[in-house]
């Protein structure tokens, strides 16, 4: 592997709270160890178009505790294509840039692989994503935040529901995975959880009205994650006003609250980690991986395994959801 001089940070799709984090300690990692060191903004399109910064380490002062991404991020139709891929390395030559840190979800990574295959340069990913969906690690950046906005609004949304007799499906995010949905629902004392990951098994809904959920409740609260495999909590409403009429339905789509906000002390301590375990990757001359975290310890996760293989629900805590909501 060639010697590597300058390392180029980007953020790429949904931006996630500890995105700021990560990129803090990439940037200072990297200097630490020698390294020069160059922002790019708004992801892959930056890359295409030539937003690159010199970053120094006080271009991430004060910035742990924000939400967002300081290097901003937009979704590049142009570098999905191998044309705009062309460009960007261009850009990267011409920027003497000689590896690449990309901070991202799924599609981020798809991306970058793609990439790192075409022009054979060094990449090393971070799971920045608030779905949590990415194989090889037991979470990801964001996840715990969005985790906790959840909670929050899911107690302020119990205190009106607890007024009126009424059924409140709360969709919130997740994309086809329902991590959100299903800890959201035993953190905030939830009813039930509806999951694309056991949509095809049961029939969710007509299980939770079996159950007979409101028995002992003058309300319900069920969270849905917003897929097309649950129909969303709009798709449930409809359901339940088709087929069991007698109840009092109300949806709250949380949307992008959940993207929102100061990170938590978890995701910014795990922001850290990842950014620095980044540079050690690349010092250890790894490339086309993503940093992990596995029972507390960092791992290198290949890019073909993080992106084609599907992170699986943990199904004992369906159970426990259920157990707990009598």
């Amino acid at each position: 592997m060639a010697e590597i001089k300058c390392v180029g940070i980007l953020t790429s799709g949904g931006d996630a709270p500890g995105m700021n984090a990560a990129i803090r300690a990439v940037t200072r990692s990297a200097i630490y160890n020698g390294f020069e060191v160059k922002g790019i903004y708004r992801g892959y399109r930056g890359l295409i178009t030539g937003e690159i910064v010199q970053f120094r380490t006080n271009n991430v002062s004060n910035i742990i505790q924000q939400g967002g991404t300081i290097l901003k991020t937009a979704r590049s139709k142009e570098f999905m294509t191998p044309e705009g891929r062309v460009t960007a390395h261009e850009t990267l030559l011409k920027e003497k840039i000689d590896a690449l840190v990309v901070i991202g979800g799924d599609g981020s990574l798809t991306g970058a692989r793609i990439f790192a295959q075409e022009f054979n340069f060094p990449i090393v990913g971070i799971p920045g994503t608030i779905d949590n969906d990415l194989y090889g690690t037991d979470t990801t950046i964001g996840y715990d935040t969005a985790l906790n906005t959840i909670m929050e609004a899911v107690d302020k949304i119990r205190d009106t529901a607890t007024s009126h007799e009424r059924l409140f499906f709360i969709e919130v995010m997740g994309r086809d995975a329902g991590f959100l949905a299903l800890n959201g629902a035993i953190a905030s004392g939830a009813e039930a959880a509806i999951i694309p990951e056991i949509s095809t098994e049961v029939d969710q809904l007509e299980e939770l009205i079996k159950n007979g959920f409101r028995k002992s409740k003058n309300s319900s609260i069920v969270l849905v994650a917003e897929s097309e495999l649950t129909g969303g909590a709009m798709g449930m409403a409809e359901r339940v006003k088709k087929e069991y009429p007698e109840y009092d339905v109300r949806v709250t789509i949380l949307g992008h609250i959940q993207r929102g906000g100061s990170p938590t002390a978890a995701d910014r301590i795990l922001s850290s980690r990842m950014g620095a375990a980044a540079i050690d990757a690349l010092l250890d001359d790894q490339r086309n991986v993503m940093i992990g975290i596995q029972d507390d310890k960092i791992v290198y996760i290949p890019f073909s395994k993080a992106i084609k293989n599907q992170k699986p629900i943990n199904r004992d805590l369906l159970n426990t959801l259920k157990i707990l909501s009598i």
